[in-house]
């Protein structure tokens, strides 16, 4: 699939009409699907690829008709077609954020290798963001597969330049290892997700994100706890929070650093 991308990205006659703001959104909308898929298995260590999808309470096999990305369940009323159970709103809701956030990203992008860098990076963090809100943990596999596809990404988009590259992942990883080690707070599944996303933010950028992660963090928690939500000291994922900073400083790390520096400085 990224293959057809970087196909259709070399051709200058697709840039930013209509119809590839289309074709994005349903790109987007499929990848969101295959998500919804990772999301479900990959956890449990099952296989994103077989046996083929269905049903998870009657256990019927889904045919393609079921299988349209977001209109298959608005045409089902959110059931399934052999045992109307309900299918759950998250399945919808994962396809039509990756649509939203693909053509974010090639509006804001272009077409191009940083396009694509930046697909694979969303596409990660959004699974990253509903392992860790269900299963409270971020699968080594997911972050493996990160650091696998960063590095040619990084050669091909240009950016960042490889010596940030390295620097984000030490300064992304290191200061976080030693808090979990000093203060058993953080999982080393946090310590892992960043050292990778050091890889595709680089230095500084990285400990921009992870400043930011902090602020929304507290900023939730502070807010569940005044609702009664839960408890004082009790443990929230902040894989979520890692994943919103890591978008909000990959696209404007720059200008928010600046914004910082010019604010405080």
């Amino acid at each position: 699939m990224w293959r057809i991308i970087s196909i259709y990205c070399k051709f200058n006659s697709f840039e930013r009409t209509g119809m590839s703001d289309l074709f994005i959104i349903i790109l987007g909308l499929c990848i969101g699907s295959f998500l919804n898929v990772v999301i479900y298995r990959l956890p449990t260590g099952g296989s994103v690829a077989w046996p083929p999808s269905a049903c998870s309470q009657c256990g019927e096999r889904l045919k393609a008709k079921d299988l349209v990305p977001v209109f298959s369940w608005l045409w089902l009323k959110g059931r399934c077609r052999y045992c109307e159970e309900a299918v759950a709103w998250r399945y919808p809701a994962v396809e039509l954020l990756t649509g939203v956030v693909f053509l974010s990203l090639w509006q804001l992008l272009g077409p191009g290798w940083q396009f694509i860098q930046g697909a694979v990076l969303a596409s990660i963090l959004i699974v990253i963001t509903f392992t860790d809100l269900d299963h409270r943990i971020i699968p080594d596999k997911i972050v493996l597969f990160g650091f696998l596809c960063g590095l040619p990404l990084l050669w091909l988009a240009g950016a960042p330049a490889p010596l940030a590259a390295a620097l984000g992942v030490i300064a992304g990883a290191l200061p976080l290892f030693l808090l979990a080690v000093l203060t058993n707070g953080m999982g080393g599944g946090d310590v892992k997700l960043v050292g990778m996303l050091g890889l595709y933010l680089g230095w500084p950028q990285v400990l921009l994100m992870v400043f930011l992660a902090a602020v929304l963090g507290a900023i939730v928690g502070l807010s569940l706890m005044a609702a009664g939500k839960i408890k004082r000291k009790e443990p929230i994922p902040f894989g979520p929070f890692l994943a919103v900073a890591a978008m909000a400083a990959y696209l404007g790390g720059d200008h928010l650093i600046f914004w910082y520096l010019a604010l405080f400085l």
